[in-house]
């Protein structure tokens, strides 16, 4: 029985607004439940445990990431594309932290990763770099580089890593977004 109009998407939705607020590391079922009203072992009857809450989230992050990533390559390519790709890979983690931090860390099982968003979003990956006429293991290699450096910018930037130096955050994005296009567009030879 439903209690206090608690379902696991309500549970998951609240769950990742809350990381938003006290970061993804801090949410716990007893918070959920004060939030719900209700006791901590009500809601374990839409969730397994809090590892499935936190796979729940990072799921959800992945399809608003995917989504937002979608929209922002449509009818785009090269530069133009990878810009936009990466500017909506920064809003979101700016936007939505917890959220964020969710999608970065939680390692996804192999078939929840195949039939989840996890999925779309590399997809989108792969739709970018086919601008740059990059296949194969070359295609991975690039997914990996793009990866670790959009996230490890924008994990630095968050964390305000970035505020003491007097170079413009912006301005350093944007030529490092600049070095990205020069290295997919020639792209070594294996």
């Amino acid at each position: 029985m439903a209690r206090a109009g608690v379902t696991a998407e309500r549970l998951t939705r609240a769950a990742a607004d809350l990381a938003d607020e006290i970061g993804f590391q801090n949410v716990t079922v007893s918070a959920l439940a004060r939030g719900f009203a209700v006791k901590p072992a009500a809601l374990y009857a839409h969730i397994k445990d809090i590892q499935d809450l936190r796979v729940r989230v990072a799921e959800l992050a992945l399809g608003e990431l995917a989504d937002k990533v979608t929209e922002a390559l449509a009818g785009r390519a090269g530069k133009d594309a990878l810009v936009a790709f990466a500017g909506a890979y920064r809003d979101y983690a700016k936007e939505h932290p917890g959220r964020y931090y969710a999608a970065a860390q939680i390692e996804l099982d192999p078939q929840t990763a195949a039939t989840s968003a996890a999925w779309r979003h590399s997809e989108m990956t792969r739709a970018l770099l086919r601008g740059y006429d990059l296949s194969g293991p070359d295609q991975t290699d690039a997914i990996r580089l793009l990866g670790s450096v959009l996230h490890g910018y924008v994990s630095l930037e968050t964390a305000g890593r970035f505020a003491r130096h007097p170079r413009d955050v912006d301005a350093s994005w944007s030529r490092s977004l600049d070095a990205l296009d020069v290295l997919l567009t020639h792209w070594p030879p294996a």
